[in-house]
C-alpha cells in the first residue's frame, strides 16, 4: 500500500525530547515500512525515518526562534501533500483540524487521527461542517462529546517492543513525566509525594503558553527538598528514570484523550497512579498496570498500601498484550482498507 503520513511540524519525528503526536507518527511509520508498505512521511526537515521524508519546514518549529505563527507552515504542508496526492492510495493526517481541509480537497482518501480533546465549544461548530471526514479516535472516551462524527475506529497507541526495558530494583521515589500545564496538574503530583514523604522527580516540558502557570504555581514548590525538576529528557534517560521509580504519577485533571507516558511507564514495569479522567480507565488496567484514583488522598493510600506487592513483571507482560507498535500498525492498515472500500467508484 502507498501511504502518506502527515505529521505536525512542532517537533521532529521522532522528537528528541517531549512530543506525543510526533512520537506516535514515528512508531507507526517505521512499523508500516517494516511491514513492506511504501510510506512517505511529511514532517519537519530534522526528522529521522526509514520512509521517504518530505520536509514541511527546515527544522521543528518549537526549536525555530523565528517562528511566531506555525499555521503558515501547516498550510504549506497541506499544499505539498495535495500536489503529490496521486502518489498515494491513502493519506493519514495527524495535524488536527487541518486534516479536515485536506480531506475535503483531496481526490485520495484521507484518514485523520485526532490526538487531542474533542469537547471544546468551538468544536461544536467544526464537526458538523466536516461530518464526511473519516476520523480515528485514540480512545473511546475521546469521541464521546461528538458521537455523530464519522468515526471509523479507535486505535490505541503502541510502542516498539524494545524501546523500553523493565526496571528490576525500584528506588524510593515517585516520578512525573510530561508537560507542565494547568490541566496536567503537576502541583497535585507534588502534594501527593509530600504526603507520602517520598522524593518526586519531574521531567517535563514548559511551553511558552504555560510559563506563567509554571512560575506562579510550580516554581515555588520546587524549593521543597523532596522535589527535583529535571526539565525534558530523552528516551534513554526516560527509561532509567521511570524504570527505577516506585510509581509513575499522572494526576491530570482534564479529559485525557490517551496519555502516551502511561504506556511508557507500563513498558518499564512501573505502576501508574492516575486520576480517573477521560481515557484513563481504558488505558490503565486497575490493579494490573497501575491504579486509578479520584482524590489525592486516595493516591497517597495507594502508594503506601498497594505498591509493595505490585507485580512489575506482570505489568510489562500486560503492556505487551495491549500496547505494542506492531499491533497499532495492523489496526491502522485495517482502517486504511476500510476507508478504501468505502470509496465511491471512479473517485
Amino acid at each position: 500500500m502507498r501511504i502518506a503520513q502527515v505529521s505536525p511540524l512542532y517537533e521532529s519525528v521522532p522528537p528528541r525530547f517531549y512530543g506525543g503526536t510526533e512520537r506516535v507518527v514515528s512508531y507507526l511509520t517505521e512499523e508500516l515500512v517494516q511491514a513492506g508498505h511504501e510510506v512517505v512521511l511529511f514532517a519537519s526537515g530534522d526528522s529521522g525515518t526509514s520512509a521517504t521524508l518530505v520536509p514541511g519546514c527546515e527544522a521543528s518549529l518549537r526549536t525555530e526562534f523565528r517562528c511566531i505563527d506555525p499555521a503558515a507552515f501547516h498550510l504549506l504542508l497541506i499544499e505539498e501533500v495535495l500536489r503529490r496526492e496521486d502518489e498515494f492510495d491513502v493519506i493519514h493526517a495527524h495535524i488536527d483540524y487541518y486534516g479536515f481541509a485536506l480531506a475535503r480537497r483531496s481526490r485520495v482518501p484521507v484518514v485523520s487521527t485526532l490526538h487531542g480533546r474533542c469537547d471544546l465549544w468551538e468544536q461544536t461548530f467544526l464537526f458538523p461542517e466536516y461530518r464526511e471526514c473519516a476520523l480515528v479516535s485514540i480512545s473511546n472516551s475521546q469521541r464521546r462529546p461528538v458521537p455523530a462524527a464519522n468515526w471509523i475506529d479507535t486505535v490505541y497507541h503502541g510502542l516498539p517492543r524494545r524501546l523500553y526495558t523493565p526496571g528490576e530494583s525500584p528506588e524510593d521515589y515517585l516520578v512525573y513525566i510530561g508537560r507542565i500545564s494547568q490541566e496536567k496538574n503537576v502541583e497535585s503530583a507534588i502534594a501527593i509525594a509530600r504526603k507520602c514523604g517520598l522524593p518526586l522527580k519531574i521531567a517535563a516540558k514548559v511551553d511558552k503558553a504555560d510559563l506563567s502557570y509554571f512560575e506562579q504555581k510550580i516554581r515555588p514548590r520546587l524549593k521543597d527538598p523532596l522535589v527535583e525538576f529535571l526539565g525534558e529528557v530523552g528516551d534513554a534517560e526516560k527509561n532509567e528514570l521511570i524504570g527505577s521509580a516506585l510509581a509513575f504519577l499522572h494526576p491530570a485533571d482534564w479529559p485525557e484523550p490517551f496519555g502516551l507516558t502511561l504506556i511508557e511507564a507500563m513498558a518499564c514495569g512501573t505502576p501508574v497512579i492516575a486520576r480517573r479522567r477521560g481515557a484513563i480507565p481504558e488505558v490503565v488496567d486497575d490493579g494490573i498496570t497501575g491504579f486509578v484514583f479520584e482524590e489525592d488522598d486516595e493516591a497517597v493510600q495507594l502508594v503506601r498500601n498497594l505498591l509493595p506487592s505490585f507485580d512489575r513483571k506482570g505489568c510489562r507482560q500486560h503492556f505487551e498484550k495491549r500496547f505494542l507498535a506492531d499491533r497499532m500498525a495492523r489496526d491502522y492498515v485495517n482502517v486504511y482498507q476500510a476507508v478504501l472500500e468505502q470509496q465511491p467508484a471512479g473517485k
